[in-house]
């Protein structure tokens, strides 16, 4: 579902260019659900960034559901990216005067979705999640853990190939993180979508199908139930 072939990032600084990514190349398959572990400034958003076509990288193909689609225009791969990649972050970013319901429903009506089959489907991924009963709460009144699921279900809204998740649970307590974990990866498999998440949290990333580690630019593959990189 995705895939990078000798991707590199360098950004201009003032003592010159600071290349964060080396000749990456990685494949992530559907129903996968892949960990992207290194310490602080070690490239892993940038890599996210780059996959999710955030940003272009500076050299490598980037290529989703078999597209190669590092070299098109903008506005092509704004489509792509709005109908194909899903993204949660560190913090959910939730609208606030939004309830839950349309918080998740956003990208849809975005995606040219009515707004009662929007409501529908929202309502289904946030039963998905546990949140069936929140439907019309407002972030405010929703616990952390409940606003990142909020996040996670907005982020599975139109249904993409690929999700890309940038610390999710980072702002959480260990028992939360535990259980927004859980419910991304039940989706995650449910639904067939291929999962690359970036993470610190070492026991969160012995749960995933594969484990790969950023360092000095260049991706090494560990064991699953590797705690240290």
């Amino acid at each position: 579902m995705l895939s990078l072939r000798g991707v590199t990032r360098t950004y201009d600084t003032a003592q010159g260019g600071l290349q964060v990514l080396k000749g990456v190349d990685l494949d992530v398959f559907p129903s996968e659900v892949v960990g992207l572990i290194g310490p602080s400034g070690s490239g892993k958003s940038s890599l996210l960034h780059a996959a999710g076509l955030l940003e272009r990288p500076t050299d490598g193909q980037v290529m989703i559901d078999g597209q190669d689609v590092g070299a098109l225009p903008e506005r092509a791969r704004t489509r792509i990216r709005l109908a194909k990649v899903g993204f949660v972050y560190q913090f959910h970013h939730l609208l606030p005067e939004f309830d839950a319901g349309d918080n998740v429903a956003l990208p849809m009506r975005i995606n040219g979705v009515s707004h009662s089959v929007a409501r529908a489907r929202a309502s289904e991924l946030l039963t998905a999640l546990g949140l069936g009963e929140r439907l019309m709460h407002q972030p405010a009144q929703l616990s952390g853990g409940e606003q990142q699921r909020v996040a996670v279900a907005r982020a599975l809204a139109n249904q993409p190939r690929l999700l890309l998740a940038d610390e999710p649970t980072g702002n959480l307590d260990p028992a939360t993180s535990q259980a927004v974990f859980e419910s991304l990866r039940e989706l995650a498999k449910t639904t067939g979508v291929a999962a690359l998440i970036a993470t610190h949290n070492m026991e969160l990333a012995g749960h995933m199908d594969r484990v790969f580690a950023l360092r000095d630019g260049h991706l090494e593959e560990r064991p699953a139930q590797s705690q240290a990189y």
